[in-house]
């Protein structure tokens, strides 16, 4: 299915289910997987085979067709999350993307990357996990030691269920602290959004509650560097911590410039 045809067909389905359920003042309502196919029905849509797909195109890919986005109040943005078993909810969030700064300097890292991976990455994002993890920049960002533990979790989560978290890494820090770090992603034309953050942090409560979580975005921008938000919930949103652009480099590239340059930022 071609993408153009794919994303109106999409939102066809989402927007039909959207108008189903949405009153004027309401903020939340749920939606299931079996709506999705009752919508395919009634509009002589059809179905992909992975019915998940509709709803992760419009958390992390595109917008919401434009009837949606005219109920939205001013600062606020519809968003869809999981709500349990093949369960889904619209609910109404502050506007919130975890885009990059363009006024942020681009620290220099020796690319540890071995060549050959990036021959046979699969699509973007396994490029970027991989460099996160060959060139340690859980470590280096965060300042604590850390080991990945699992590619691509899948789990369930009570009250959200079923989720993906491209990575996870346990960590600890020189006080002995120990720390679980969900990583997500994104490469390519995708956004991280608040929904995804919200999702690890529930994960991590329910599968390591003794670790302290520390979510973390990674992102490829447009000239190849590398982006790397620490998030947190506070009052009910998704903030950022802290953010830092990483740019790999050969070593000899590096300047005593440069390294003059890091030395008064840590000041």
């Amino acid at each position: 299915m071609r993408n153009s045809v794919k994303a109106n067909r999409y939102a066809a389905i989402v927007l039909h289910i959207f108008q189903k359920g949405f009153r004027r003042g309401i903020r939340a309502f749920l939606f299931s997987r079996n709506d999705i196919n009752e919508a395919a029905k009634t509009l002589g849509i059809t179905l992909p085979k992975n019915l998940g797909d509709v709803v992760y195109s419009f958390r992390y890919r595109v917008a919401f067709p434009d009837e949606i986005v005219r109920t939205q109040p001013q600062g606020h943005e519809w968003v869809i999350e999981g709500a349990g078993k093949s369960m889904y909810r619209f609910r109404l969030v502050p506007h919130n993307r975890i885009i990059p700064r363009n006024d942020l300097v681009a620290i220099k890292i020796p690319d540890a990357t071995p060549e050959i991976i990036g021959n046979y990455a699969l699509g973007d994002e396994q490029a970027l996990l991989a460099k996160v993890r060959y060139n340690r920049l859980v470590d280096v960002f965060l300042g604590i030691t850390a080991y990945s533990l699992q590619n691509h979790l899948r789990t369930t989560v009570r009250e959200v269920g079923q989720i993906e978290v491209d990575e996870i890494y346990v960590a600890i820090d020189k006080h002995g602290r120990q720390f679980v770090i969900p990583v997500q992603a994104k490469g390519g034309h995708d956004q991280h959004g608040v929904v995804q953050t919200s999702q690890d942090i529930s994960c991590c409560a329910a599968k390591f509650p003794g670790l302290i979580c520390r979510p973390v975005s990674v992102q490829f921008m447009e000239d190849g560097k590398i982006a790397m938000f620490e998030l947190t919930e506070d009052g009910g949103e998704v903030k950022v911590v802290d953010e830092k652009h990483y740019q790999l480099v050969p070593a000899a590239s590096i300047t005593s410039a440069d390294m003059a340059l890091y030395g008064r930022m840590a000041k």
